[in-house]
């Protein structure tokens, strides 16, 4: 199998690639142990100091994230060459920026949910011990012809009586909330009452 021009091509820039890769891990291990020794070691002349902004630049980077909270890449160049400061500076400043206000936010929404699963917790309780209240009163009040098989009781439709099927009674002991009678010629009287 020929290979094609291309083919070598890639693989040597995919060789370089690996060998920059290599070299660049190897920078960041040498950095990364550097920042161990320094760490350690707080007297010597390479430790590693948080940066501290003056007021102004604290001042310019709250102005400028309150317009974007993310910047493109133009926008955070000119905004490190007006602080005096390099553009992962003020990268790193924005994210961290991005990543407090959020985390404010969650902490707000967080107190927000609380208070409402407190009410809604406080209401549901109320409600249930309503509800037990209205189950004890319904037991302890229910009249007798509640008991009776439904059945066996009819209702008159115009004065709402309540009486059993042979029941012609006006003066059933079952009777509900009678309503008075007024003379409607459009309706038909009830048999029952």
């Amino acid at each position: 199998r020929q290979a094609s021009p291309h083919s070598a091509v890639s693989s040597f820039s995919s060789g370089r690639v690996k060998r920059e890769r290599e070299v660049s891990s190897e920078e960041l291990e040498v950095e990364k142990n550097s920042s161990r020794v320094s760490d350690e070691d707080e007297d010597a002349v390479n430790a590693r100091k948080k940066l501290r902004l003056t007021k102004e630049q604290s001042a310019l980077l709250e102005e400028s994230f309150k317009q974007h909270s993310t910047l493109n890449p133009k926008q955070k160049q000119a905004l490190a060459k007006q602080l005096n400061l390099t553009p992962r500076q003020v990268e790193v400043w924005f994210q961290n920026r991005r990543a407090r206000t959020k985390l404010k936010q969650t902490e707000v929404d967080c107190e927000f949910l609380k208070k409402c699963c407190e009410t809604l917790t406080d209401e549901n309780r109320r409600l249930q011990k309503e509800l037990q209240e209205l189950k004890a009163l319904k037991l302890a009040a229910q009249p007798f012809y509640m008991h009776m098989p439904a059945a066996t009781l009819t209702m008159c439709p115009s004065c709402e009586r309540i009486g059993g099927v042979a029941d012609g009674n006006s003066k059933s002991p079952f009777s509900v909330a009678s309503k008075p009678h007024f003379y409607n010629p459009y309706s038909n009287p009830s048999a029952a009452c």
